[in-house]
């Protein structure tokens, strides 16, 4: 599993921007940046939600729970699966049943 540190290198590197220019938009020292991806300090939560926001990732990235570093980052997708795990259980099935038929027909077409 990749560490915490190395998901945040990561991220800035592909950003494109340095330590210190990190640190500048959370208002902190680039050293405790570089504390951060050699793992030697972990940061509080809050601190990783303003990280995944400089960063244009999600929280779940950096953490290691999902692979991808845009998963879920689109909040009118968050909004609907949010609303889809409200209804009963049943109609989630119908609805879930209709949208891997479309996601299906939309792969086959791609093709």
């Amino acid at each position: 599993m990749v560490s915490f540190g190395k998901k945040l290198k990561e991220c800035r590197e592909a950003k494109g921007i340095n330590q210190s220019e990190l640190a500048k938009a959370l208002n902190t020292n680039h050293s405790i940046i570089g504390k951060y991806e050699r793992d030697e300090v972990k940061p509080t939560i809050d601190v990783v939600k303003k990280l995944a926001d400089a960063l244009d990732t999600t929280v779940g990235y950096l953490l290691g729970e999902t692979k991808q570093s845009n998963f879920l980052k689109d909040t009118a997708m968050v909004k609907r699966l949010n609303d889809l795990n409200t209804l009963p259980d049943k109609d989630k099935e119908y609805i879930l049943y209709a949208l891997d038929g479309l996601i299906k027909s939309a792969k086959i077409k791609a093709l």
